[in-house]
């Protein structure tokens, strides 16, 4: 049975880990933190975020300063897809965003049925009318 959590992620509540949704990749326990499984890029502000003026001119160019914001970036260490992105202040450790309550989740999928990864949509006939002038 599976738990989609988020876009990218879902929660194997057999084997009770945090997997990717792109690659099918367990990344680690559901009871921890699922950035802990990821590769992490502390991504420069002023790539995300621009200089508006000349920094060599100028202090203050409406990019953060990297002094007061880091820009972590989570990467599935297998398929490389992109989970997560957070802004916060440079050596916080990871915002722990999401602390499911496992055997809650088994009961509720159980009794809802497991969440195909591609739901089938039904093919739907469109009547086309043609006008000629």
């Amino acid at each position: 049975m599976h738990a989609n959590m988020t876009e990218y992620l879902r929660i194997n509540l057999d084997t009770e880990m945090w997997e990717c949704r792109s690659c099918n990749n367990e990344l680690v326990s559901a009871h921890d933190n699922y950035k802990r499984g990821l590769l992490v890029h502390d991504r420069p502000p002023h790539e995300i975020h621009p200089h508006l003026l000349d920094p060599k001119k100028y202090e203050y160019t409406f990019s953060p300063d990297p002094t007061y914001t880091a820009i972590l970036e989570f990467y599935c260490p297998h398929c490389g897809t992109m989970v997560e992105v957070e802004y916060t202040v440079p050596g916080h450790a990871p915002v722990y965003d999401m602390q499911p309550d496992i055997e809650d989740l088994k009961k509720k999928v159980a009794a809802w049925g497991d969440v195909p990864e591609k739901p089938e949509i039904p093919d739907i006939e469109i009547e086309r009318h043609v006008h000629n002038h």
